[in-house]
């Protein structure tokens, strides 16, 4: 077989792939007809594939890119720790410098008493995590029967069984069934689901769900309540602001714990350095993951309370991955967490090159097939429409036209991604004003050239 290199002719190299990578989320027969695009290196917001074009990354890779691609610095930290200590456990009563050092940085980062955390590989790891650190608390409490996990519908936790479980994705639990003792209640998805409602009241009466689910099943038997402080995967749906308020009334008011999957809203992408923070709630558990290294090494995690803490540390807890606390993983995160505050990335978002997105992302909604435009800091969607006032879907199957405007965005050299027909944009934290200018004209120009196609195919009213 011959080198394979980036100099290699792009159509070579897409067979080679199509021969022997499964892709994640992914038909490989669509693959083996049109071949992925090929990237071979990137730099701030900008991905250059192998045919040379340079292409304005709006999703971050998957939500996680937050200072922006190339930093040296965060290769010259992993090469570092690669010759000192390249790897080693943290069980048995071990420990080092590198995984030392991240704990303590993200217990003075993160807010209230979550000042504890178990390492993990990603997030789908840390909410699998989630699930036996809740059922081990109620255990050692005296409360073996609080076993039963509050979710949503249309909420993404993780791909492996046990996450994707916690999570609503129907078509995940439809490939692999889920484990027992979880629950989904709807997500606050005002624009799909609020009917005539105002947004006020539709907000309240998603999240009296909740307890009306908790008298359901019994207080005695429910350990925790799991959300995105905004859904992601799901299509950035932000909740009515009336909303979390009235979660975080339940959960006082009932003896469960709550669980604020960080993911993607961790490390500035809600405009504050959690998105806890920026809905006013207060987690006993937070997931973390993506940002916290930028996508440069993978790496997650559980931050747990002092009482949580306190409760788990009394026994010991059978759990745990080989890369827990990866010393190399551990050096790039505490870099780019370094990065993110010496900078004033999130500070310069929220204060400046965010309020320019939002105005100018906004401004989507002017477009004839765009019915809303939502963002908060530097998360984003834009809801497909063909009739503004009514809300109403398009006559073809759901996602179909998200998918046009999708392709039309790729040929474009725009990275927008479709969650059914919603377009949603995550850009690495550190975008210019004149790379979201950038990325508004292609965005529109995508919309205009996928109406037309979608007019075409009749889907157009």
């Amino acid at each position: 077989m011959p080198q394979i290199s980036n100099h290699m002719p792009t159509a070579e190299l897409q067979s080679l792939d199509s021969a022997h990578h499964i892709h994640p989320f992914s038909t490989q027969d669509d693959l083996l007809k049109k071949g992925a695009r090929v990237i071979t290196s990137a730099k701030g917001v900008w991905l250059k594939d192998s045919e040379g074009e340079d292409v304005l990354d709006a999703m971050a890779g998957l939500w996680c890119v937050n200072i922006g691609y190339g930093r040296d610095e965060l290769a010259e930290a992993a090469a570092r720790q690669m010759k000192e200590l390249p790897y080693y456990n943290t069980f048995f009563m071990t420990t080092h410098v590198p995984v030392i050092a991240l704990a303590a940085k993200l217990a003075e980062l993160a807010p209230g008493d979550l000042n504890h955390v178990f390492f993990a590989s990603s997030g789908s790891e840390a909410n699998d995590t989630n699930i036996r650190l809740v059922r081990t608390y109620w255990q050692e409490k005296g409360k073996p029967a609080k076993k039963t996990i509050i979710s949503r519908w249309n909420a993404y936790h993780g791909s492996s069984v046990a996450s994707s479980s916690l999570g609503g994705m129907k078509g995940m639990h439809a490939q692999s069934g889920y484990i027992p003792d979880m629950h989904h209640i709807d997500q606050p998805n005002w624009w799909s689901e609020g009917g005539e409602s105002t947004p006020e009241d539709f907000g309240l009466e998603r999240a009296q769900q909740l307890e009306q689910a908790i008298l359901e099943i019994g207080e005695e038997n429910v350990a925790a309540f799991i959300a995105e402080p905004v859904q992601g995967a799901g299509g950035v749906i932000i909740p009515p602001a009336t909303y979390w308020p009235e979660i975080q009334r339940i959960c006082d008011k009932y003896e469960i714990l709550l669980i604020a999957d960080e993911v993607i809203c961790g490390f500035g992408r809600t405009g504050n350095w959690f998105g806890c923070e920026t809905m006013g709630i207060r987690p006993d558990i937070m997931t973390i993951a993506k940002g916290l290294s930028s996508g440069y090494q993978p790496i997650g995690g559980s931050i747990v309370s002092d009482e949580v803490a306190a409760v788990i540390g009394a026994t010991e807890f059978n759990h745990g991955y080989t890369y827990s606390g990866h010393p190399v993983a551990c050096a790039v995160a505490l870099e780019n967490l370094r990065i993110l505050e010496e900078e004033k990335i999130v500070d310069t978002l929220r204060d400046d090159t965010g309020p320019y997105l939002q105005e100018k992302f906004r401004s989507l909604a002017e477009h004839p097939m765009v019915g809303e435009a939502q963002i908060i800091g530097a998360m984003g969607s834009i809801a497909l429409t063909p009739n503004k006032a009514t809300r109403a879907p398009f006559k073809a199957e759901a996602g179909t036209v998200g998918y046009m405007v999708r392709e039309r965005c790729f040929a474009n050299n725009l990275v927008m991604r479709h969650v059914g027909d919603r377009m949603i944009i995550s850009p690495p934290l550190v975008i210019s004003k004149a790379e979201i200018d950038i990325l508004i004209e292609r965005a529109w120009t995508s919309l205009d050239e996928a109406m037309a196609n979608v007019r075409a195919a009749g889907l157009f009213e």
